[in-house]
């Protein structure tokens, strides 16, 4: 036990300095201008790791779109495997993984940003639990500040109390609200890209199984462990949430996958502004016709067939000599 515990220091120790340096970075900025020990400071410096620790997983969140965009094209080829080698399941499985590789795609890409915050979010945790048990802070997080992250308070209830162990029930009520609000927001996450971005053939089958074991799971999880959470971490899973939730509807509504709900509703709105631009849709045709009508030149009109005698009525008063021989020519 001791071996495990020096290695889970080893990786937890540099994770310690990462997260308390960002959070007292934000505290000195909100800690000048509330105060170092009001909760409103305490509670924006979270908010504000939050959004740091997101910004530097964008890359992994890139990542994981582009897989489950892959897996979700794969599904047709996937069954067609099934069909194929589904009376053996050793084979099945090789032929699966070799069309992943083949495509570069990793089945497991959905859970790289979650996987990645977890140590994070440990380690917030640790530094929040430590400072409300014994006012003992880690990495750049001094004794001081952890007195101070222990005895501050947002709305009455104190950010290091849990719902398990609150004084109050002022913190219980705060912690039950952050608790649904974590969970609503892990389910609609991973809702709002079910819905949203699968087409209908990736619906069923072993990926479809996947996301609809996340679905249901991680929430559940969450809101179970979430009573021996703090508030304070809580407000970081919760502030994490509705980033994701922005972060996937803006690359959903921009760079749908093909034969889903998004991508149909984004072909609609592109011929829309086709539409109100004049301006030829995918098919080439032109979709405001009037602008058409108005660019095309007028149609000439053909002079009507007129006989000698109402040319000669029509004529020139005062014709020139020329015009004179031509018409004594006419009359020879």
């Amino acid at each position: 036990m001791e071996f495990l515990g020096q290695i889970g220091s080893f990786i937890m120790t540099p994770l310690y300095y990462a997260v308390s340096a960002v959070l007292v970075a934000w505290h000195e900025l909100w800690g000048s201008v509330f105060g170092p020990e009001s909760g409103v400071s305490w509670a924006l410096s979270i908010i504000g790791l939050t959004l740091v620790i997101r910004a530097l997983l964008i890359p992994l969140f890139v990542k994981q779109i582009k897989s489950s965009r892959n897996m979700q094209l794969l599904q047709p080829k996937v069954k067609e495997l099934q069909k194929k080698y589904g009376h053996d399941r050793e084979r099945l499985t090789q032929e699966t993984m070799a069309l992943y590789k083949d495509t570069g795609t990793n089945p497991f890409s959905s859970c790289l940003p979650l996987i990645v915050q977890m140590p994070i979010f440990l380690a917030l945790f640790r530094l929040i639990d430590q400072a409300a048990k014994k006012g003992n802070g880690h990495g750049f997080l001094s004794d001081e500040r952890a007195i101070q992250l222990k005895e501050a308070k947002l709305f009455g209830g104190k950010i290091a109390s849990t719902f398990l162990k609150a004084d109050t029930t002022t913190v219980q009520v705060i912690a039950i609200v952050l608790v649904i609000a974590m969970t609503a927001t892990t389910f609609l996450t991973q809702r709002q890209l079910m819905s949203k971005n699968m087409p209908d053939d990736a619906l069923t089958g072993p990926y479809a199984q996947q996301q609809k074991l996340l679905l249901y799971v991680l929430p559940l999880v969450f809101a179970v462990g979430g009573i021996a959470f703090p508030i304070g971490v809580l407000l970081y899973w919760t502030t994490s949430n509705l980033w994701t939730m922005g972060q996937q509807f803006y690359v959903i509504r921009n760079n749908p996958a093909p034969n889903t709900e998004a991508f149909r509703a984004k072909e609609k709105r592109d011929a829309e502004k086709a539409k109100a631009k004049g301006l030829p849709t995918a098919s080439g045709v032109t979709v405001v016709e009037d602008v058409v009508e108005e660019r095309r030149p007028a149609a000439r009109q053909q002079p009507k067939k007129q006989t000698r005698q109402q040319r000669r009525t029509q004529a020139p008063k005062n014709p020139s000599p020329s015009s004179d021989s031509t018409d004594q020519g006419e009359v020879n």
